[in-house]
């Protein structure tokens, strides 16, 4: 993981890369042509261009509460969730999303089952409201909604 940081102030966008890979990983530098971008506020597209140097093809998982269709990403693929809603509904405070978000990312990308990801999730946050992030990884995955190219 490699985070950048922009202007130091509250809000500010900030780009952190993340490589998953099944072999050990000796290129540790930034991504610079993602196979997919994770946006965990929807606010950031006004403010961010997000596509760039995203692959043709690339997945885009916003968290949002609008719908699907709501967005035009041209030669992308996307999928959305109001995850930020998602994590209060399982009873985590307001503007929690990480763990909410990592159950779009399942969804969109298929790369871990459900039942994994909420064991890992529960080990991970014990004495952190465990059940509460769980419940936001399933109920978001549950609620993510996938598109083509969009």
């Amino acid at each position: 993981m490699a985070p950048t940081f922009g202007t130091e102030r509250r809000g500010a966008p900030v780009f952190t890369s993340l490589k998953i890979s099944r072999k050990k990983i000796y290129d540790l530098s930034p991504i610079e042509t993602p196979d997919m971008v994770v946006v965990l506020d929807h606010s950031l597209l006004e403010e961010v261009n997000v596509t760039t140097g995203l692959k043709q093809g690339g997945l885009i998982i916003l968290n949002t509460p609008k719908p699907i269709d709501a967005y035009h990403f041209e030669g992308m693929k996307l999928a959305v969730a109001d995850v930020t809603s998602d994590a209060v509904e399982a009873g985590l405070p307001q503007g929690i999303v990480n763990s909410g978000i990592i159950g779009a990312f399942a969804r969109a990308t298929g790369l871990v089952e459900m039942d994994i990801l909420r064991k890992a999730i529960e080990e991970e946050f014990t004495g952190k409201r465990p059940a509460e992030n769980a419940g936001a990884a399933q109920i978001t995955y549950h609620r993510t909604t996938i598109g083509g190219e969009s």
